[in-house]
């Protein structure tokens, strides 16, 4: 949110960084950046329409769940959508990546196992933000091996699915799934 030091808000849209200091196109004088809880009449919401339509469902879903626990209060923070949908592009990057084989790769394999039981007991206790902290660690871990496992990546895409379905039912798909 954008402050006007004499009280009030201004419109994202309408403020433009120069110099390191915040100003209010229309009327030219300068505006405080702050942080604060969304809200309609400081002029900060974030609508769902936004996200979807620029960066996907499945990247906004992801990082609602990735931002913490439920009961606790949470900023909106941009560049963690952007997070999300990196980590997206990259787990799409290993379901399509070249290195993928139908040979079994012990090492996949206890990453994917790692993994599986760590999602399924985080989703237990609806700690959402550490399942998905789970899969990047397993994106990580993959991309260090020379081949991936398709038994493997086919575990981690079912560990995805209640986060991201679209992509994981592509990714469902892609390793040869109906």
């Amino acid at each position: 949110a954008y402050k006007f030091p004499e009280g009030g808000y201004a419109d994202p849209h309408e403020v433009e960084k120069r110099e390191g200091e915040c100003f209010h196109i229309p009327s030219g004088k300068q505006v405080m950046p702050i942080v604060e809880k969304m809200s309609k009449s400081k002029l900060n919401g974030v609508t769902p329409d936004e996200i979807v339509s620029a960066q996907g469902a499945d990247t906004l879903r992801l990082y609602e769940m990735f931002m913490g626990p439920f009961d606790k209060e949470k900023l909106w923070d941009s560049e963690a959508v952007s997070g999300c949908q990196r980590f997206l592009n990259r787990f799409w990057e290993l379901v399509t990546s070249e290195q993928v084989s139908d040979l079994e790769n012990i090492d996949a394999l206890k990453l994917a196992h790692k993994l599986a039981i760590g999602v399924e007991k985080d989703i237990e206790h609806m700690l959402y933000n550490t399942a998905i902290s789970k899969m990047m660690e397993f994106v990580n871990g993959m991309t260090r091996l020379n081949t991936y496992s398709k038994v493997a990546l086919s575990m981690a895409v079912q560990c995805l699915y209640p986060f991201a379905p679209h992509l994981a039912e592509e990714c469902w798909e892609r390793l040869g799934h109906t």
